[in-house]
């Protein structure tokens, strides 16, 4: 397993920051532009890259998961104050059963109702969640990922906006992704499942900065 964390610390000036700050859809493409082309039909998936964009005072902070050290040379002149790129080897090659840890993860939980539900209620393929709802799906994906809770603090965050052009050029797709924020302590229970929910990423809306799970060691400040 190889994984590297990149911190992107923009410049809330550049109108390239405001332009992918503000549509997920670019924040994807300026992502997916730091790492080789013709990498195959999902290259998200085969370079393993989750994202997710989180404030500072300067500006937006991007981080960026990924199997392949990304060229942040490829960035626009201005948009970062400053980025560096580290392995996470080190830390994923320590992970064991028992060891406490602090988590983050930004994730976009969803109810998925049967058919026959769907059909009785006029309900989407995918019923966002919220509050306590979202609570309840966090506390099941944690478990399904070798994490046992032991504190968990949510917030709703504004959800990731995106929209493209579909295959008629005339037709704008529009997407939207309720977005929570988890993080708390917790225990591993099961390391090699929590190593491939880290590299795998959580839920649904990976292409729009949902899904990265960080962790530290919980004596560290924060999950990073």
């Amino acid at each position: 397993m190889n994984a590297w964390l990149t911190r992107i610390t923009t410049d809330r000036r550049s109108s390239d920051v405001h332009r992918d700050h503000t549509n997920a859809t670019a924040t994807h493409r300026r992502v997916m532009s730091l790492f080789p082309d013709n990498a195959g039909p999902d290259p998200r998936a085969r370079f393993g890259i989750l994202f997710r964009t989180e404030n500072s005072a300067t500006g937006p902070v991007l981080l960026i998961q990924s199997n392949e050290q990304p060229d942040l040379t490829k960035l626009p002149a201005g948009y970062a104050h400053s980025h560096d790129s580290r392995s996470l080897n080190t830390l994923l090659d320590a992970l064991r059963p028992g060891l406490r840890v602090r988590y983050r993860c930004v994730a976009s939980p969803v109810r998925k109702p049967g058919r026959t539900t769907r059909a009785h209620y006029n309900l989407p393929a995918a019923v966002p969640l919220t509050g306590a709802a979202a609570d309840e799906w966090w506390l099941r994906q944690a478990a399904a990922s070798g994490l046992q809770p032991l504190h968990l603090h949510s917030q709703p965050l504004d959800a990731a906006l995106a929209h493209k052009t579909g295959r008629d050029s005339k037709a704008l797709q529009r997407f939207r992704h309720t977005r929570t924020r988890f993080e708390g302590t917790a225990a591993i229970t099961d390391a090699e499942m929590l190593r491939a929910r880290i590299t795998e990423g959580i839920g649904r809306g990976k292409a729009y900065g949902c899904g990265l799970l960080s962790i530290a060691p919980a004596h560290a400040a924060a999950a990073t």
